[in-house]
């Protein structure tokens, strides 16, 4: 497994929503990643998967990690964690397009979402 082919499997999920949402990949990157350019078009469909902004962003960051590992034990270990994180993305995709609104309420999102968000906390 490589940072190259994870990154692909990622992309390939992202891609495979949006095709089942009749939505055609869009050209470009973001921050120099194709993934965050195909999360953000995702995110603009079904506001629900600014859930996975960071497993996207924490998939990039174990792959860069690896690619600079000093030793092969962290590069290996850096790409069990970056794979990781693109089975969690790929296991949010797919829950996504069986739920529709997977994510609305994932605990980052939750504060927003409370009834007694508006409410300041004492």
């Amino acid at each position: 497994m490589t940072g190259e082919t994870l990154l692909v499997a990622a992309e390939d999920a992202i891609r495979a929503w949006l095709a089942a949402h009749d939505a055609a990949p869009e050209p470009g990157e973001v921050e120099g990643y194709r993934l965050l350019a195909l999360h953000r078009q995702a995110a603009r469909i079904a506001p629900n998967f600014l859930a996975c902004r960071e497993t996207c962003r924490e998939l990039i960051y174990q792959i860069n990690c690896a690619s600079v590992a000093a030793d092969a034990a962290e590069r290996a270990r850096r790409l069990r964690l970056a794979d990781m994180a693109g089975t969690h993305l790929a296991l949010f995709v797919a829950g996504s397009l069986e739920t529709a609104g997977l994510g609305t309420f994932c605990c980052a999102a939750r504060p927003l979402h409370a009834p007694d968000a508006a409410q300041p906390r004492s």
